[in-house]
C-alpha cells in the first residue's frame, strides 16, 4: 500500500526546519554511517547526526504534526514511531536499489523496533531540484514519487526502492519508519480502505445502524490482526 499525506507540514513549519538544516554545518555527516551492509554499497548523501540538538529539534516538529495526522494515523496504525531522520542529497547523490533493514534499534534508549512502514517526508519543493525520486517497487510496477514540501509518503518497509541521482539542486527530506499495530501489509491495506469507506458514509446521510455495523466490522477486525 503506497498513500500520499498532504501537508503533513505547512509553509511554515518547512520553513522553520529548512532554517534548521541549512545552517546545521557540521551535524550533516556521512549517509552510510547507518547503512547496512549491502546498503552502504549503493548509499550516497548525508545525513543530519541523529544525537545532535538540531535534529532533536526537528524530530519534535515533526512527531507533533504527524500525532495530529489522522490520514498517517489510519494508513500506519502507529504503534512505535522510530525518531525521524534528516538527509540531504547534492548533485550526483543517490541511493540505489534496496530494502529497508527489518529491525531498527532506537538511539536513544537500545530498544529495538521492527520496521512494517516505510515514510519519507519532503522539505524541498519538486522544481528546486532535478532527479531525486523515490521510486517504489510493488506488484504492479515501479512508482516514482516527487512530492511537494511538506507532504509524505507512506510505503510498505519490504518494498524494493531507491533515490534516483540528483542531477541538479538539492534535495532534503525526513524520513522514518514504524512499527505498525498491524505488521501485515494486506491486512492494513483492508483497514485503510474500510476506515476511509466508513468516513465517507459519516459524511453522508447512509444509514445509520448500518454505519454502525461497519465500525464495528473495523474495530473487530484491528482487535484480532493487531499485535501490540
Amino acid at each position: 500500500m503506497l498513500v500520499c499525506i498532504p501537508q503533513v507540514l505547512n509553509p511554515k513549519q518547512v520553513a522553520h526546519l529548512r532554517a534548521l538544516l541549512d545552517a546545521a554545518g557540521a551535524a550533516w555527516v556521512d549517509g552510510r554511517v547507518t547503512a547496512g551492509y549491502q546498503g552502504a554499497l549503493v548509499k550516497l548523501n548525508q545525513q543530519m547526526d541523529e544525537q545532535s540538538s538540531v535534529a532533536r529539534e526537528c524530530q519534535a516538529v515533526v512527531v507533533a504534526a504527524l500525532e495530529r495526522n489522522a490520514l498517517f494515523i489510519s494508513a500506519a496504525l502507529p504503534n512505535v514511531l522510530y525518531p525521524p531522520m534528516f538527509n540531504r542529497y547534492a548533485e550526483g547523490m543517490g541511493f540505489g536499489l534496496h530494502v529497508d533493514g527489518s529491525v531498527r534499534i532506537n538511539p536513544r534508549n537500545g530498544s529495538k523496533l521492527r520496521t512494517d512502514v516505510s515514510a519519507t517526508l519532503f522539505l524541498s519543493e519538486p522544481d528546486s531540484y532535478e532527479g531525486g525520486e523515490l521510486q517504489i517497487e510493488d506488484s504492479y510496477g515501479m512508482h516514482s514519487v516527487k512530492l511537494a514540501a511538506g507532504d509524505m509518503v507512506l510505503y510498505p518497509a519490504s518494498s524494493l526502492h531507491q533515490v534516483t541521482p540528483v542531477t541538479q539542486g538539492v534535495r532534503l527530506a525526513c524520513f522514518t519508519w514504524v512499527q505498525s499495530l498491524v505488521s501485515d501489509n494486506a491486512e492494513r491495506s483492508l483497514l485503510f480502505d474500510l476506515d476511509n469507506s466508513i468516513q465517507r458514509l459519516n459524511r453522508s446521510d447512509a444509514d445509520e445502524v448500518a454505519r454502525r455495523t461497519l465500525v464495528g466490522v473495523y474495530h473487530n477486525l484491528l482487535r484480532q490482526w493487531s499485535k501490540p
